[in-house]
């Protein structure tokens, strides 16, 4: 799996008309899910994502997470996180997971989330989206749950 962590001021998501999720202060999550992604690698990034360091402390040092700076997560589902432009022009999203392996991970990533008493607002599985985020910092950080970055 792989994750796109921005830490906003808010952020928000519609598909068509929609809102379908938003949130102030926190982690703005674009997640993709990738061929043989399993549970182990949610919950690795689960933890990971929440226990990220990146908010200011009393001190103005990134010292806080988002759970001790009691803010929101906006999940958005993000398959192109698995595209492969090496070759040519034209992204390949071969080692994207298929739909309903993804949509399950996606929908497990989000309930591990609000286990954690974390607020967790989403997108819309598959649907053309638009996101809108106020990015602070700016502080945006790159996780894959195989490490390779």
């Amino acid at each position: 799996m792989r994750a796109v962590i921005q830490r906003v001021s808010r952020a928000r998501v519609t598909a068509g008309n929609e809102v379908t999720g938003q949130i102030g202060q926190g982690l703005l999550v674009l997640l993709g899910v990738g061929q043989g992604d399993t549970e182990a690698a949610a919950d690795y990034l689960v933890e990971k994502i929440l226990g990220l360091r990146i908010f200011e402390d009393a001190d103005g040092k990134m010292n806080l997470s988002v759970v001790d700076a009691g803010g929101a997560v906006l999940v958005v589902s993000q398959f192109t996180l698995y595209g492969d432009a090496r070759k040519g022009k034209r992204p390949s999203f071969d080692q994207a997971a298929r739909p309903d392996d993804a949509n399950r991970l996606y929908e497990y990533f989000v309930a591990k989330v609000r286990e954690r008493g974390v607020e967790c607002a989403t997108g819309k599985f598959q649907a053309m989206m638009d996101v809108e985020m106020i990015n602070t910092g700016p502080v945006t950080i790159l996780l894959d749950s195989e490490k390779l970055f």
